[in-house]
């Protein structure tokens, strides 16, 4: 069905066309008949398998990425398309505009999406109002992606990070720290060595504290670039299992532009779909192997990046990753992919249930 209308869709911009989206998730999932509708349509043949990593329990190893569901209010409705987790934002501690329009070009014959959104938000306060209260899906995972905004200088940036951390852990289930989107200026320099061990380091003192208060763990992820040289991926994983974080997503967006044909290539952005799968493929093997045989254990690996099909899933969990999650796919298979992943990767009717694959 979603092939048919695909083409319609297409004709629209595509931040209208993601607005009018997201309000018919944000409807489908606070209306009773609306989520009847959607768990009719798009309930798996098997939820699982469910996937334990940084103390949480998943439902099934796929997750939505950040940046689909910026402000929050699509996120109960996504839970019913078969998402194990919701990872919302990039939120900022005050509301800003982003970058200028057009900022969102799709790459149709590369099956590809250039953004150089730069965080548009609603801030932390009105974010923080639409996780609360209502329906929450059960057993789905809820994360928030969180970022400095645009005035805020590099100096400054770590109050930032404190500040929605502070607001975050009460409402979420995990936080990431996006220290690599491409569209806000300087940002990715926060991956350096010394800087972001001092960064990620007030965080998890933070993290403690929030931890005490609540009396439960408040996982912490970090967020890096697919475009790290070789030696500044290696700095920017010491940092981050020195300073006890809990898991590493895998990738933001690329820069790079190798194999486009699209005439968009040449738009300023980050660089998602599925020109990204390969890249991210050998990121995470990359990441794997500098971290060691027991990399899964010691830091687990959510990969972001290039997943259009369900064969790409496994392809991300053989390369070591833990859990997946997907953005770009979305915009181009429809909303059926989740449950055509969990259906064509993990469904075993005969299987026996002990020998199930868990990926924990």
């Amino acid at each position: 069905m979603y092939t048919t209308f695909r083409p319609l869709i297409f004709r629209l911009a595509p931040e209208q066309a993601h607005l009018g989206t997201i309000m018919m998730l944000r409807l489908a999932g606070v209306l009773a008949p609306g989520r009847a509708i959607m768990r009719l349509l798009f309930t798996p043949m098997q939820q699982g398998p469910p996937v334990k990593a940084f103390g949480l329990t998943f439902p099934n190893p796929i997750g939505m990425a950040a940046g689909y569901d910026k402000d929050g209010l699509g996120w109960r409705g996504l839970a019913l398309l078969g998402f194990g987790h919701i990872e919302v934002g990039t939120v900022t501690p005050r509301p800003q505009p982003g970058n200028p329009t057009p900022r969102v070009y799709r790459l149709v014959k590369d099956q590809a999406v250039i953004n150089r959104m730069g965080f548009p938000n609603s801030g932390a306060e009105k974010i923080g109002r639409n996780l609360q209260g209502g329906w929450r899906p059960k057993g789905t995972i809820l994360g928030v992606n969180i970022g400095k905004n645009l005035t805020t200088s590099l100096e400054e940036a770590a109050q930032d990070y404190l500040s929605l951390i502070r607001s975050f852990a009460p409402l979420c289930d995990y936080l990431a720290i996006n220290v690599s989107s491409p569209n806000t200026p300087g940002l990715r320099s926060l991956q350096k060595r010394e800087t972001l061990e001092n960064l990620l380091g007030i965080l998890a003192a933070e993290r403690a504290v929030q931890v005490k208060t609540l009396g439960r763990p408040v996982p912490l992820l970090v967020k890096i670039a697919p475009d790290l040289t070789s030696d500044n991926l290696d700095d920017a994983l010491e940092a981050i299992l020195n300073t006890g974080m809990d898991g590493l997503i895998a990738s933001n967006t690329t820069v790079s532009r190798a194999g486009l044909t699209s005439s968009q290539a040449s738009e300023a952005g980050g660089l998602s779909g599925a020109p990204l799968k390969a890249l991210n493929t050998r990121f995470i093997r990359q990441v794997v192997h500098r971290l060691g045989e027991r990399s899964c254990n010691r830091l687990p690996i959510l990969a972001s990046g290039g997943v259009m099909e369900p064969e790409d899933v496994l392809e991300k969990l053989e390369a070591g990753a833990t859990l997946v999650q997907l953005y770009s796919g979305l915009i181009y298979q429809g909303p059926g992919l989740v449950k055509r992943i969990l259906d064509q990767c993990f469904y075993q009717p005969e299987a026996d249930p002990a020998k199930k694959p868990s990926f924990a």
